[in-house]
């Protein structure tokens, strides 16, 4: 009897059928439709006008407070320092000393001086008397004409090394005064250059002194605004100290002002005397020089709104969107601000907004 053999089916079947099942419900349940994108949420605002209208133009100078009056005092002698009774910030009067100075040295050259001039005196003394005998040989035509006129020379030289043995002696005495350091007019000292000990030299600025009071702006004006506005001596402008906001109402008036233009900056140096205040030297300030009025595009200063760095304006587009605009911002008038780009006039602003909405957000209009 034959024996009959039995076959198992292979067993990789039943997973291949699995396999291909898995596959078919994971690309089925992958193909879902995506829905649309969230709309931005709607801002609620006031709605303004960006405004193009005519303003007074109005420049401002930048400059630097001066004191009426200053001089970097030094002296013509060289000599060490001994003594420097003045501290910074102290009131002197005129002729009060600021420094002293060795004065050894120049009453020694002084000494010099006197000596040649008593050199100088004995030989005019003798060319004089030579001169006077050589006068009388002559009339006794005991001399030539030549020997005379030597002998007059000779007394005319003496008289002039004479002369300049005095002025020696003058100008070694000025120095010599100068070993004293005087104040030249009361004021402050501003700044101290020199310590006992340093040495003084001719040139050398030892004590930097200005005026207690009176004080000035310097402020360079660009030649075409100078020509459009007419500024002149005698004309007043508004004053305003940058580190000092609290002081209000300063004015300027010109009281200076160079005849022609820097070729180099093309400007005129001008300087205001500042009233109204007192205002220490070294503030930077700025004086408001109104010129010929101007259009200009404003728009309330609520409207504004920093970002990163710049200046953002939200607008309502014709279709009631909102669309954020960049800005550059220029004087303030009252509550609005002059916008110098971004802007053309008659755009619709949003006000009080405490964030920048995204770009297509409904724009809900909020009455005041």
């Amino acid at each position: 009897m034959t024996p009959v053999v039995k076959t198992k089916a292979p067993a990789l079947a039943p997973l291949a059928a699995l396999s291909a099942a898995l596959l078919l419900t994971a690309c089925g349940g992958s193909q879902k439709k995506a829905g649309p994108a969230e709309a931005p949420a709607p801002v609620s605002a006031e709605a303004a006008r960006a405004e193009l209208a005519e303003t007074p133009g109005r420049v401002e100078l930048y400059g630097t407070v001066e004191a009426d009056q200053s001089a970097a005092v030094s002296s013509r002698v060289m000599a060490s320092v001994v003594s420097v009774p003045v501290r910074e910030g102290d009131l002197v009067k005129a002729g009060q000393v600021l420094v002293e100075i060795d004065p050894q040295t120049a009453k020694g050259q002084e000494a010099q001086a006197r000596g040649a001039l008593a050199q100088a005196k004995a030989a005019l003394s003798l060319a004089e008397r030579n001169h006077q005998r050589f006068q009388e040989l002559r009339k006794k035509n005991a001399c030539s004409e030549l020997e005379l006129d030597m002998a007059r020379m000779q007394y005319e030289q003496a008289k002039g090394a004479v002369e300049q043995a005095q002025g020696a002696v003058e100008a070694a005495s000025s120095v010599a005064r100068e070993s004293r350091v005087a104040a030249p007019f009361a004021g402050r000292v501003a700044r101290k250059m020199v310590d006992p000990g340093d040495l003084a030299a001719p040139g050398r600025p030892l004590v930097m002194l200005e005026s207690a009071s009176g004080r000035r702006l310097a402020v360079s004006v660009p030649e075409s605004l100078a020509a459009s506005s007419g500024l002149s001596v005698g004309r007043t402008l508004p004053v305003t100290i940058d580190s000092r906001p609290d002081l209000t109402g300063l004015t300027g008036k010109v009281v200076e002002m160079s005849p022609g233009a820097d070729p180099a900056s093309h400007t005129f140096a001008a300087k205001l005397e500042i009233s109204g205040g007192a205002v220490r030297t070294g503030f930077t300030g700025r004086a408001v020089l109104e010129t010929k009025p101007r259009k200009a595009v404003l728009v309330p200063k609520a409207a504004v709104l920093p970002q990163g760095g710049i200046q953002l304006v939200v607008l309502r587009d014709e279709h009631g969107k909102a669309r954020s605009r960049a800005v550059t911002l220029g004087a303030s008038v009252g509550e609005k601000v002059e916008v110098l780009s971004g802007l053309s006039g008659g755009e619709t602003v949003l006000v009080g907004l405490g964030a920048v909405p995204r770009d297509g957000a409904e724009v809900r209009e909020v009455s005041r």
